[in-house]
């Protein structure tokens, strides 16, 4: 299909050059799409071109028929209309964001009111994404194969653990017992850097070269600093810590057994 995608274009799904028919590059378990807009033309064309690259799609025309599809379907994406018939997507954005089971669901905002303000509060709400009307199919394609790799599993060398603690390299969070520990980019640079070398003693020097190409926080505040806030986050008693040791005139180690675990 070519040129942009809007109300007026035929009604032809078209699959994308160089890809397979029915596959189109998704995973092999199809991908389940919702689109709720009204634009029953538009939509009927995102569905057969979609589908035709092998995803699912259902399509709801309001906000009261998409919420119900929602509770009652588990979906993989969905595209979302700002203005509807019966509210705003911005609304339902709030919503999906403040409900535990749903909040994580990609969020692609497809609409024709595409002033900066309304594309920059969508993203604040919790969207993943922006596509303004009218639109080119394949990039429509392209943000939502992005919008799923980046929700798929990683794979579990991703997860660094000890005891009862992990480390997401990729999430870039840190949790135990799945409780999420607050720390900041840099703080969680310099746990990695040590986590990675578990059992090795790591002089601040180490640390420093680790790091580099990193903003240097360090020169404003030391890595002893730092390692004290991380300690702050993960440890079960910071002034006790049992998972960042500090070797006297060395630096810091990072324990390989913790909990009790063998690792």
């Amino acid at each position: 299909m070519r040129g942009p995608l809007t109300a007026s274009s035929p009604t032809q799904a078209v699959p994308v050059p160089g890809m397979h028919p029915v596959t189109g590059g998704a995973p092999a378990m199809a991908a389940h799409v919702l689109m709720i807009d009204d634009d029953a033309r538009l939509t009927a064309m995102v569905r057969d071109y979609l589908q035709s690259s092998g995803y699912q799609v259902s399509l709801a025309p309001d906000l009261a028929k998409g919420r119900a599809a929602l509770q009652r379907e588990g979906f993989d994406a969905l595209i979302l209309d700002l203005m509807l018939p019966d509210g705003d997507g911005l609304d339902l954005t709030r919503e999906l964001r403040a409900d535990p089971r749903l909040r994580s669901l990609p969020l692609l905002m497809l609409t024709a009111r595409g002033e900066p303000m309304d594309r920059i509060l969508g993203l604040e709400l919790g969207a993943d994404d922006y596509l303004p009307k009218p639109f080119e199919p394949r990039e429509l394609l392209a943000r939502i194969k992005a919008l799923l790799r980046r929700a798929s599993p990683q794979p579990d060398d991703s997860v660094l653990r000890f005891g009862r603690l992990e480390i997401d390299v990729n999430a870039r969070q840190v949790r135990i017992d799945a409780r999420i520990c607050e720390l900041t980019s840099y703080q969680f640079d310099i746990l990695l850097v040590l986590a990675q070398s578990a059992g090795r003693v790591m002089s601040r020097d180490h640390i420093m070269d680790a790091l580099k190409g990193h903003p240097m926080e360090a020169f404003d505040r030391s890595i002893d600093v730092h390692v004290s806030r991380i300690r702050a986050a993960i440890e079960d008693d910071p002034k006790t810590p049992r998972r960042i040791l500090t070797v006297r005139g060395a630096g810091y180690v990072f324990a390989r057994k913790q909990d009790g675990d063998g690792a």
